[in-house]
């Protein structure tokens, strides 16, 4: 190849990028069998077997997964995500997507909801299309209190479209409604919050969506699916959409993906909803059937009539979500949130008593929460790093001015002696 082409050696080809920045040499040992080749990778994966205590979330969650879950998803009826498009060949999985619908509609307190979307983050921008779609206008209001991560992709779906979306800076660590309350008005298609929102604190959003209506404007409510346990439901707050990342209900963390997206919404607008939706019927002998319908993307209807382009779902991962809210039932849920808040409150009430370390505010919060140190919080979460403690998520790279700042995630796994830990690896990494 190189003699075609007219290059003496292979180095040749990759002439024109810097030698700082080309890639380094490869050590690849010569050709070994399968068993030597399986020795050797489990020799490198031992190298990086550092057992971290992970004290960070952000929208990806470490929650205990129980085993029914891989086992009942695992099955081969299972093994494909795509759509079920043949009825008569996938009643076991449009029923368990049906019976999806229904918990889902159930944890967010809304009245219907899709078969599922891609992730927390496109289902938000999706909420923000339908939004623009229902109301006729043209701006989404977005509080800065919502996942950074969630709001670059709602900006990048606003990006080529007619639309704007107006960013409302955070308050310490809380919505700045007055600031919110006087961008609201008649061009206003929808306000997006979030609950618990990035920095870990509770808000009840009823009052706002009473004022978003009285402007002809819809409420979106970013959640996290775990926290609804114990906390008030975007349809008891008055929202009109809900969106959700499902990766907290029975997904690995999986290096940040696959995970799907939860978007519930008012009755009303069901036909703007993307996606598909399960519906139950009865065949011609009068025997109970589910089917896909109201399938309002690009691939059945006219492509202008289409909500969206949105094509394979997360039906797989949608199922993991469905038996791990089955196997743990109404209570089992409600006593993880309160795990998971319980055992927050102890590494908050230990953390902040640290000297030179305080509490963002003292709002209430759900398992996650803010914390400011005396020094940059980047330098210290890269030195507990070192020690085998992944201590949160420093927040300078989101927020100008919280370089001091940083996010800390406790969830059901994190047992007392692992907050214990963090606590004496922070104190020290400030003091000694």
């Amino acid at each position: 190849m190189l003699d075609v082409i007219g290059a003496a050696e292979l180095e040749e080809l990759f002439s024109a990028i810097p030698t700082g920045l080309r890639a380094a040499p490869l050590d690849i040992p010569g050709g070994m069998s399968e068993f030597e080749m399986l020795s050797r990778m489990g020799e490198l994966a031992g190298r990086d077997n550092r057992e971290l205590i992970r004290f960070v979330g952000a929208g990806r969650y470490d929650h205990i997964i129980p085993s029914v879950v891989e086992h009942l998803a695992g099955r081969s009826e299972f093994a494909t995500c795509y759509t079920p498009y043949q009825p008569e060949c996938s009643q076991g999985t449009l029923q368990a997507l049906y019976e999806y619908q229904t918990a889902v509609c159930r944890l967010t307190g809304m009245d219907v909801t899709n078969a599922s979307l891609y992730d927390g983050g496109t289902a938000l921008a999706e909420a923000a299309l339908m939004a623009l779609r229902i109301t006729g206008r043209n701006r989404i209001i977005l509080d800065g209190c919502v996942s950074p991560f969630s709001r670059e992709i709602v900006r990048t779906y606003l990006a080529n479209l007619a639309a704007e979306a107006t960013e409302i800076p955070p308050c310490n660590g809380v919505t700045d409604r007055a600031a919110l309350l006087s961008r609201l008005d008649g061009s206003a298609a929808a306000v997006i919050v979030q609950n618990p929102n990035f920095f870990g604190t509770i808000d009840d959003f009823t009052d706002l969506a009473a004022q978003a209506h009285d402007c002809g404007a819809l409420l979106i409510v970013s959640v996290y699916p775990i926290s609804l346990g114990l906390l008030k439901s975007p349809g008891e707050m008055g929202a009109d959409l809900a969106a959700a990342d499902g990766q907290s209900l029975g997904n690995p963390l999986s290096f940040g993906g696959p995970s799907f997206g939860i978007l519930a919404v008012r009755k009303e607008y069901i036909r703007n909803l993307p996606g598909r939706i399960v519906g139950e019927t009865v065949d011609l002998e009068g025997r109970r059937g589910f089917v896909l319908t109201l399938q309002a993307r690009e691939q059945h209807i006219r492509r202008h009539r289409a909500t969206s382009n949105i094509c394979s779902n997360q039906c797989l991962c949608a199922l993991r979500g469905l038996i791990f809210l089955a196997a743990l039932g109404r209570e089992g849920f409600a006593d993880l949130a309160r795990l998971n808040r319980d055992k927050a409150e102890y590494a908050k009430g230990l953390l902040s008593r640290i000297r030179g370390v305080s509490l963002l505010n003292g709002e209430s919060t759900f398992n996650e929460f803010t914390l400011a140190l005396p020094v940059d919080s980047a330098l210290v979460v890269e030195k507990l790093l070192s020690r085998g403690v992944a201590a949160g998520l420093p927040l300078g790279r989101y927020y100008g001015g919280m370089e001091r700042c940083f996010t800390v995630t406790v969830t059901e796994k994190r047992t007392r002696e692992e907050i214990d830990t963090l606590a004496a690896n922070l104190e020290e990494a400030l003091w000694s």
